[in-house]
């Protein structure tokens, strides 16, 4: 995972979403024939099985968009569409191949490993959540350092400039009151004539 210059996150594991297909569309596509061989055991017909399943399917996909899993609507699409694709053929084809029991031992290998590889894919989404959320909080803790060092910085500035201020108008003081006193008038020394200064030895 890393950070664009526009501030998003973006994933870089095999589990990331696409924009059309991504490793989870393995995923629908295991979904759609797990699906048919489950309603082939249900014996409910092609058109009414057909029916529950796009339903199911879309249903999943308007429940991700309700809990807020981005994908782009191309990929939302594509999943529907990619179940649907592996629907109809297995429900058709390849579930009339095989009596009951075997169906259904052949829908519990394939539930299980579409469950298997949903989980995995779920746990490492799920981490990589959790890293983008600690992304998040450290560059939100490092903002608030910064933020603050800057305001520190400013305050220095600010207390170092008045106190030249200060220093400097203390001088211009000084020198103003250096001024006035060169300005006032001397006292005048009067010698007395009767008393010349003695002059030492």
């Amino acid at each position: 995972m890393h950070l664009t210059r526009d501030g998003k996150f973006v994933r870089s594991d095999i589990w990331r979403e696409g924009k059309w297909l991504d490793l989870w569309s393995v995923v629908h596509f295991l979904t759609g024939v797990s699906t048919a061989l489950g309603l082939s055991i249900l014996a409910f017909g092609f058109p009414a099985s057909a029916v529950i399943a796009f339903l199911g399917f879309t249903a999943y996909e308007l429940w991700e968009a309700m809990v807020k899993i981005e994908e782009t609507p191309q990929n939302r699409a594509m999943d529907v569409l990619v179940g649907m694709v592996s629907f109809v053929p297995t429900f058709l084809f390849v579930a009339p191949l095989f009596p009951f029991w075997g169906l259904f031992f052949v829908f519990w290998a394939v539930l299980e490993v579409n469950v298997a590889l949903a989980y995995f894919g779920w746990d490492i989404s799920h981490k990589a959540r959790l890293l983008e959320a600690k992304m998040r909080l450290e560059i939100a803790h490092q903002r608030e350092r910064f933020i603050h060092r800057r305001d520190q910085f400013v305050a220095d500035r600010e207390r170092r400039g008045s106190l030249k201020e200060r220093l400097r108008a203390r001088k211009e003081q000084w020198r103003l009151h250096k001024k006035r006193r060169s300005l006032l008038p001397q006292p005048l020394v009067v010698r007395d004539q009767n008393h010349p200064p003695e002059l030492s030895a």
